[in-house]
Order: structure tokens, then sequence, then C-alpha cells
């Protein structure tokens, strides 16, 4: 079943605005994630939730400043479930929706790439908070695979430095006390101003500049449609707003 009974004339709303769409754009969060074994941050049985501690290892500041921060960072990353996570139904769904020929964009907070790996273009990924597949060096800046990292961090480095200039390394994330790629945010903008549809999809909408794009999309009056677990601050501005399994409601309302 796509979704709750009482959702269904919802669900049909969602996908006629959808069907009727010329440009969708679509804004994923760590919702769409979960069902593929990776943990969200805010939620229930978030990370943050369950272990409020562990925000220090995100926060810039703390990560650069303290050797046990990074230790503690290097220990999660190596033993994250991304690293064997599988793109689940929702993944799939979007790829659907590209195929299709509707969507503009597809704008994500998730660093796992799991959108890729389902399919989706990469030229079609915006990458808001970056990915953790990548280290850079906070001296020189030099970008390399975080498998290089992680296999020093096997081999026993608590707190692997960059091999060209010793420098910090860290993941190619946006930490909190970052500022947000603008050339990337930039992109964003103008795909939300060019949707008629705008589908934010598994994300709190709590966390900006990324949620700002809600209140772009609807500058030019684009459809808003919400699909989440929780509410959001943006419910109330939504065309549609559907609660239950983001593997359920976003096939159904993408055709997937």
């Amino acid at each position: 079943m796509a979704a709750p009974d009482s959702d269904q004339n919802d669900v049909a709303r969602a996908r006629e605005l959808i069907a009727g769409a010329r440009s969708v754009v679509v804004l994923t969060g760590a919702g769409v994630s979960t069902d593929s074994g990776i943990p969200d941050f805010r939620g229930p049985q978030g990370v943050w939730t369950l272990n409020p501690a562990a925000e220090r290892i995100w926060t810039f500041e703390h990560y650069r400043d303290d050797l046990e921060v990074r230790r503690a960072a290097w220990q999660e990353r190596l033993e994250h479930p991304m690293w064997s996570a599988t793109p689940g139904r929702a993944h799939d769904a979007l790829v659907t929706l590209e195929r299709s020929g509707k969507l503009r964009a597809l704008l994500t907070q998730n660093i796992d790439e799991l959108h890729q790996a389902a399919g989706s273009s990469p030229d079609n990924v915006l990458e808001l908070h970056g990915t953790n597949h990548h280290t850079v060096c906070l001296d020189c800046g030099v970008v390399a695979p975080m498998t290089e990292a992680l296999d020093r961090v096997r081999a026993g480095e608590d707190d692997p430095r960059c091999a060209r200039c010793g420098g910090i390394l860290k993941a190619t994330t946006i930490m909190f006390g970052e500022m947000l790629d603008m050339d990337v945010l930039q992109r964003a903008r103008e795909a939300a101003l060019g949707c008629d549809v705008f589908l934010a999809v598994g994300t709190s909408l709590g966390v900006h500049p990324a949620a700002g794009l809600v209140d772009v999309a609807r500058m030019v009056e684009a459809d808003v449609i919400i699909v989440n677990a929780e509410p959001t601050p943006y419910d109330d501005v939504a065309s549609v707003v559907l609660r239950g399994g983001i593997s359920e409601v976003l096939p159904a309302i993408v055709g997937g």
C-alpha cells in the first residue's frame, strides 16, 4: 500500500501536480536514506538525538582545534553504515522522475552519494552539504578519495594528515560553522526559481540556507510538496503534505 487510506486524496493530488509539471526540483534530506540503513541526525532515533555529544564531531571549530574530536570523527567515518548501504526505493523513484524528463535538479543535503549510485545523473545532483567520499586538506586544499585516508586509519593512524603538506584532513562535507559552496547554492537557487513544483523529501526543513530554497520556489509560485515523517516549519505553505514511509510514498507520487 502506497500510503494510509486517509492520505489517498493527498497522494493523488501530489501525483497530479507532478504529472502536470513542466519542471520539478527535488530537495532531499536524511529521511531518504534511512531505509538504506543510514540514520538521520534529528529524528527520534537520530544520531544527535541519541547522543548529543556526537554533534561536536560535525562542528568545524571543535574538529579543527581538538585532536580527540578528530580521532572520534575518524572512527565514526570508518564505521559509518554508508559504506555498505545501497540505494532504496526512494532513490530509485527519483531516477524514474529524472527519466521522465521533468526533473530540473536534484538538490540534496545528504553526503552519502546514494542518488548517484541509484543512477541519478551527477550533472543533476547538487550536493548542498558536500560529500563524505573525499577528503580535503585544511592547509593546502588538496582533495583525495576518502578511501585513502580510511585505509590509513585501518592501518593504525588515528588522525591521518595530508600526504602533501601534513595539514589536517577533513571530509568534503559542510560542517557546522562552515559556509556552503556559494556556486552550488547559487545553482540550487536558480533551479528553484525555474520550477513549477518543488518537492521536499525526508528533510526537516530546519537547516538554512537549504531550507530557504522552499521560499525561493514560493517566490515564483511553485507548488510545494512535502514528504516527511515529522512536521516541518514549511507545512503551512505547502500545496500537499504527506506523512508515512518515504520509500512507499515517493514511488506512489512520481510513478516509480
